[in-house]
Order: C-alpha cells, then sequence, then structure tokens
C-alpha cells in the first residue's frame, strides 16, 4: 500500500534535533548566570522568609555596616 519507512519519520520530525540543540544552547547560556548577592540582600531575605527574628536582623544590620 504505503512506503512508510523511516524516511517518513524523518521528514516529520527532523526539525526537532536542530530546535532541541538551540533549546539547549539558550539554556546554558543563560541558566549558568548566578545570582550575585550581598550580604545585606540575603539578609533581608531570610528576614522576609521568617528565618530570623526582628530582633536578629537589626542587630545584624549594625554589624553589617
Amino acid at each position: 500500500m504505503g512506503n512508510y519507512g523511516m524516511s517518513g519519520f524523518g521528514m516529520g520530525f527532523g526539525w526537532l534535533i536542530p530546535l532541541l540543540f538551540i533549546g539547549a544552547l539558550i539554556y546554558f547560556i543563560n541558566g549558568n548566570k548566578k545570582e550575585d548577592l550581598s550580604a545585606r540582600d540575603i539578609l533581608d531575605k531570610r528576614y522576609a522568609n521568617g528565618e530570623i527574628s526582628e530582633k536578629e536582623y537589626k542587630a545584624k544590620k549594625i554589624a553589617l555596616k
């Protein structure tokens, strides 16, 4: 009836490999950026998340100055 070999599969999904390659490239370029946080930023986040008390936050904030 019809010739459904590997060529049909390749023609239908042949665009997938370059697309995956481009996606991986973008991921590794953007994914390797690390967020540079100062000690004050980390302290602010810890206080905002409720990890430290207000008293401890104020004492550490003064110590960082």
